[in-house]
């Protein structure tokens, strides 16, 4: 397993387990506790995701000590719009079962995201948090946030796949130095429909799956593919043995078409 730094100094797993839409229940204990037993150490949740319990609990029954964990959740769209973030980051921590998250993000770039972002620098300086980010936020966003921060976001976690690389946004995350995360890396599923990443898995003796986490890996990206299947996550976490060749990571780069599976963040309506 590898880390990416962070503009903070601190060092954020580069492959995290992803939990949206696996149940407040066994289903994501069970996925946690396979994850973490295949050398995961980075849990990616969300207040919407309505899993917070499950995940505090998996932390909490987990022969992995907390701090070896990196945990990262959000705070969702309504909270922010009614000016509530600091109650619903107290509220998450008690879902989760612990007294500080190592990233927290603003989910949705929605009216009072700049407000929200002090309160976000005000959790900080109290270690209810360990770092700052943001999600869905595309460069007119970044902008806007940045006039107003004192801390800069230390991750901004956006759709990003062969289909969509979002190179605009990244372009200015890189100006100042913000990791990107990487939501649905495998295309939601679709992946599969895309002959080229079985062509080239051949060659690795690796899945299509592998290949294209592989990819975001080598582009310096997060990734936090989601499963709840135990063989599917140890198959996800075994992308460190090998490397994409120059020429198959060009290959992969044109399939690039600014086509999204998920909602655009510049228009939305949640």
């Amino acid at each position: 397993m590898k880390n990416i730094k962070l503009n903070n100094g601190l060092e954020m797993p580069q492959l995290g387990l992803g939990v949206w839409k696996a149940d407040n229940g066994q289903e994501a204990i069970n996925a946690i506790h396979w994850a973490l037993d295949a050398g995961y150490r980075h849990i990616d949740t969300a207040s919407i995701y309505k899993n917070e319990e499950a995940v505090g609990e998996a932390l909490k029954t987990t022969k992995v000590p907390r701090e070896d964990i990196w945990l990262t959740t959000k705070i969702w769209n309504e909270d922010i719009r009614k000016g509530r973030t600091t109650a619903a980051l107290d509220e998450a921590l008690a879902r989760l079962q612990t007294d500080y998250v190592d990233l927290l993000l603003v989910h949705w770039p929605v009216d009072g995201y700049v407000a929200a972002w002090k309160e976000f620098e005000q959790a900080l300086e109290a270690g209810k948090v360990r770092a700052i980010g943001v999600s869905n936020f595309m460069e007119e966003h970044l902008e806007d946030l940045l006039e107003h921060a004192t801390v800069k976001p230390a991750v901004n976690q956006i759709e990003y796949h062969p289909y969509l690389v979002q190179a605009d946004a990244i372009s200015l995350c890189d100006m100042h130095d913000i990791a990107i995360t990487a939501w649905s890396p495998l295309m939601q599923g679709n992946f599969k429909d895309e002959p080229l990443f079985g062509e080239i898995a051949k060659t690795y003796g690796k899945s299509p799956a592998q290949v294209i986490l592989r990819w975001c890996l080598q582009n310096d990206i997060i990734v936090i593919p989601k499963s709840t299947n135990e063989g599917r996550i140890h198959e996800n976490g075994d992308i460190f043995d090998f490397e994409l060749s120059e020429e198959h990571m060009v290959a992969i780069d044109e399939l690039e078409r600014g086509h999204r599976f998920g909602p655009d963040p510049l228009d939305f309506d949640f």
